[in-house]
């Protein structure tokens, strides 16, 4: 009893309580230089209390269904708040989804993958994955960007990088259906190439900790998904202060959703390189591209429901230089996975590719 009190009274516990009510307090309002820092610091903390609550929870369910857990905790919320959004209108709401999902697919691609693969290697020299499991992932995230957010530049049925109707139920109905696959193969079907491998290549039996109590795990559940929905609303509080700031820079204005994106990802990337640390890179894999096949495969078919209702027009399709950084990411992550080991090299060429896409995010 004492040790689920100590649980229940911690600050990863209290934390997420106390920014739901920040909050509340500030959602609405036009915030000063105090307040700002002050919901700063919340998020910040907020984001590590994710990560504490979403291991509890990996623990207890076991891999790959922890990392599927923190994923599509995450997309759920980051898609609520791109219909949100787009339904308030205003400047870019037709290409906010676009934005957002290739921001998304470019951090977890490169951002969390190269991060995860230079802290592991630096440690141990070399990280070892499944190139089973990471290749089919990799081929899902290839095929859900391709069909959802190139071939709607090629398109000639309607003007614009957009979607006909029937053309944008072919690409929402065929993202359900690969989303859907994956999971089936990550969790059933195939569920030991998920699973981390040991320095022979083997599949590594499960930690043999004790597990939390079902209790604990149900309290870390919630206090997961109150820490993710807190996440999401205070980055949407901290947006004018991040909409002023972008403006004083003289970036432009579709930045804001790249800075937006990088504060939703960040538990995901918390806890990536912590299982990179611990010299577990497949469940850094699986967090890294099973949250852009999520992205993708979940955020589509919304969006393209949502779009009965929206005002405006759905721009989908990439420009020709996003177009060309999503070739690269993919060439250079196929050529990452297929060895099923990588180096600092490997890393260092990902996180490289990310700076490249922040650059021309600033400077188009």
């Amino acid at each position: 009893m004492a040790s689920v009190r100590g649980h229940l009274l911690s600050w990863t516990t209290l934390l997420p309580l106390v920014a739901l009510v920040l909050l509340a307090l500030t959602w609405g309002r036009t915030l000063g230089p105090v307040p700002v820092a002050l919901v700063a610091i919340a998020l910040a903390g907020t984001v590590l209390a994710a990560v504490h609550h979403a291991e509890v929870v990996a623990h207890r369910v076991g891999e790959p269904y922890g990392s599927l857990v923190l994923a599509v905790a995450v997309t759920v919320i980051e898609v609520a708040l791109i219909v949100t959004m787009m339904a308030s209108g205003g400047e870019k709401a037709d290409t906010l989804a676009r934005d957002t999902v290739f921001a998304a697919v470019m951090i977890t691609t490169n951002g969390i993958v190269g991060l995860s693969l230079l802290v592991g290697a630096r440690r141990y020299g070399e990280t070892r994955f499944h190139p089973e499991g990471s290749g089919a992932a990799l081929a899902t995230v290839g095929t859900l960007a391709t069909l959802s957010l190139v071939l709607p530049t090629f398109t000639t049925s309607t003007p614009g990088p957009g979607f006909s109707a029937p053309q944008l139920a072919f690409a929402a109905s065929a993202s359900l259906v690969l989303y859907a696959t994956f999971v089936m193969t990550q969790t059933v079907r195939h569920r030991d190439f998920f699973l981390p491998v040991d320095a022979d290549g083997e599949t590594r039996e499960e930690e043999h900790a004790e597990p939390p109590s079902a209790r604990t795990t149900l309290v870390s559940l919630v206090l997961l998904l109150v820490a993710l929905v807190t996440v999401v609303g205070l980055a949407k509080v901290e947006s004018p202060a991040i909409e002023a700031g972008v403006r004083a820079a003289g970036l432009p204005q579709s930045f804001v959703g790249v800075v937006i994106a990088l504060l939703i990802l960040a538990p995901e990337t918390l806890a990536a390189v912590r299982a990179a640390r611990r010299d577990r890179m497949q469940i850094s894999l699986n967090l890294a591209y099973g949250s852009a096949i999520a992205s993708i495969g979940l955020t589509i078919p919304v969006i393209a429901l949502a779009s009965v209702w929206l005002k405006g027009p759905l721009l989908l399709g990439l420009g020709p230089t996003h177009i060309v950084l999503l070739a690269l990411t993919v060439v250079v992550s196929v050529l990452t996975v297929v060895p099923g080991r990588a180096t600092r090299l490997q890393g260092g060429v990902h996180l490289v590719l990310l700076a490249g896409f922040l650059v021309l995010a600033m400077n188009p």
